[in-house]
């Protein structure tokens, strides 16, 4: 079977929109059909572009026209063995380094450790662990990122979480 390029995706669904409205006697609004939109085209929709009502809601994830790519987020916690601090202090420029190759592909959107008290430096109590949400193609490829972690090399973390995320806000 051969894999569809996100463009063509995109193309795809706005047929099967358009279609599916014609079928049911449903015309796109002027706008919203000028642009490529699929959805109702009602006067302050608030779709931004995105195809996201409706009819292409049953695709199952939001297609952003600007970027015309899927955008799913991994949330991936790790949790830090106790008296990991040593160590997590030696593997964290290797783990930054990861970190900062995420973001200059565009695919992180938030990383941090979690502090063990609440404080801005924990001192010796250290971190509990860390949180990364972060866009991969798919479950098994986040989780290879996470398992290929310095952290994980290290021992700092006795065990890693990984799971879909869904962004609502901002």
């Amino acid at each position: 079977m051969r894999r569809r390029n996100s463009e063509e995706v995109v193309y795809a669904n706005r047929r099967w929109a358009a279609n599916r409205s014609s079928r049911r006697g449903v015309s796109l609004g002027r706008r919203a059909a000028a642009s490529g939109c699929v959805c109702s085209g009602a006067k302050g929709n608030a779709c931004a572009g995105a195809v996201s009502s409706g009819q292409a809601a049953r695709i199952g994830r939001w297609i952003f026209k600007s970027e015309a790519r899927w955008r799913v987020w991994y949330l991936i916690e790790g949790y830090d063995r106790a008296d990991a601090l040593a160590a997590r202090q030696q593997a964290r420029p290797a783990h930054l380094a990861r970190l900062q190759a995420l973001a200059a592909a565009g695919r992180l959107l938030v990383a941090g450790p979690c502090p063990a008290i609440d404080a801005e430096d924990p001192g010796p109590s250290g971190f509990s662990g860390s949180v990364v949400i972060a866009e991969f193609d798919a479950l098994e490829d986040a989780r290879a990122w996470a398992n290929a972690d310095p952290y994980v090399e290290a021992g700092v973390y006795a065990r890693t979480e990984v799971r879909p995320f869904r962004r609502v806000l901002p």
